[in-house]
């Protein structure tokens, strides 16, 4: 396993490096003013880059979960085991990966709106321990595209068009179903499971459209950059499966300073609740996938009831700006409070690497060769 992970941290990398090269010597630019300044790279649709410009997005994140809770209280995946009876399970997951290779890109139309569309690489391994009595423990797995989501950002308010030190925007769009909601067992060593249906966790999509409303604050005073982010993703109708996804509200708070030139760090406190899935897929509901004879289930993995809740991490960051218009970031994340509608796998870290480039096009006043905006007074 973490020779995989390396390999995807590699692969990354080399494709920045690849782009960097190729894409650097062509223009030059002014810091982005223009902005307000960063934003961490992990919060969902930060910053408005110079009108008539494309920016670019490229993230791995690293997630491991575990072990299970019910409400704040950990719980010990053995204890769970037995004779499904409602209470106990054939199958309990003990942990969680998820590697997720995310890449984004944008285009300013004016100083106050940009178009957004990002996509995603999703794999999931899910290690399960099984009752002696009906198979050996093995890893759960699955992979595979993951939603698109289509984001309009729009400025609503700034105290200054070039250079503000106050701003707010509304982010506004759709999250569309790309993602598989239908992924089956493989490699189960419970007899009879093999060709059913996985359950929600490792599928890789909502399967609905879901629209998105959001809005952010953004202020600056030299060295200094904060901002709050709050955003709704609804989840209003069901899937082909028969259920939808409980309605999620994350929050972000966070505060940036300047330390050198090149060198930008940042914390963050970040929120997120979920409500529970609104019934079984239609697999579990008529074919019986996840129950046992007596009907009870086999997982707690297969209960609707057993997801959502609350969550509190804080996160804690570095940028670097290699060269104009680029930013390399990473950013660690740590929960600190998490309330859960269990038993389900807790938030255990996240690791998140991220590259960044804005690329003017001739029509942008950054675009080499242009003489600079009036606005500038030089």
């Amino acid at each position: 396993m973490f020779k995989k992970k390396t390999g995807r941290i590699v692969l990354f990398s080399n494709l920045v490096i690849l782009f960097w090269v190729t894409a650097a010597k062509a223009y030059v630019g002014l810091c982005c003013a223009h902005c307000g300044g960063n934003m961490p790279l992990n919060i969902f649709g930060g910053g408005i880059p110079e009108p008539k410009e494309f920016r670019f997005k490229v993230s791995h994140m690293i997630m491991e979960m575990g072990p299970l809770r019910d409400g704040t209280d950990d719980i010990l995946s053995t204890t769970l085991i037995g004779a499904p009876n409602g209470s106990r399970f054939v199958a309990v997951p003990r942990s969680m990966s998820m590697d997720m290779t995310m890449v984004g890109a944008a285009y300013s139309f004016t100083d106050d709106f940009a178009l957004m569309v990002m996509g995603s690489y999703i794999q999931n391994t899910m290690p399960m321990e099984i009752r002696p009595q009906n198979g050996t423990n093995f890893d759960m797995t699955s992979d595979g595209i993951g939603d698109v989501t289509v984001l309009g950002k729009y400025r609503v308010y700034k105290d200054d068009n070039l250079v503000p030190t106050k701003q707010v925007s509304m982010v506004f769009g759709l999250s569309l179903p790309s993602g598989a909601i239908d992924r089956h067992f493989t490699n189960n060593t419970v007899a009879g499971q093999n060709g059913t249906i996985l359950p929600y966790k490792m599928q890789l999509g909502s399967g609905t459209v879901d629209p998105i409303i959001g809005f952010t604050y953004q202020g600056s005073r030299d060295p200094w950059w904060w901002g709050v982010n709050t955003q709704l993703e609804a989840h209003v109708y069901e899937n082909e499966q028969g259920y939808h996804r409980g309605q999620e509200w994350r929050y972000d708070l966070y505060a940036m300073r300047q330390v050198s030139d090149k060198w930008v760090l940042h914390t963050q406190l970040n929120g997120w609740w979920e409500g529970k899935y609104s019934r079984e897929p239609y697999n579990q509901r008529v074919l019986n996938n996840g129950h046992a004879a007596n009907g009870h289930f086999t997982s707690p993995l297969f209960d609707p009831n057993n997801y959502g809740g609350h969550k509190v991490a804080i996160s804690a960051g570095a940028q670097f700006q290699p060269i104009p218009l680029h930013i390399l970031e990473a950013t660690f994340t740590y929960p600190i409070h998490q309330d859960l509608n269990g038993p389900q796998l807790r938030d255990n870290w996240m690791l998140r690497l991220s590259w960044y480039a804005e690329v003017p096009t001739k029509k942008s006043r950054r675009y080499k060769g242009f003489s600079a905006p009036k606005e500038l007074g030089f």
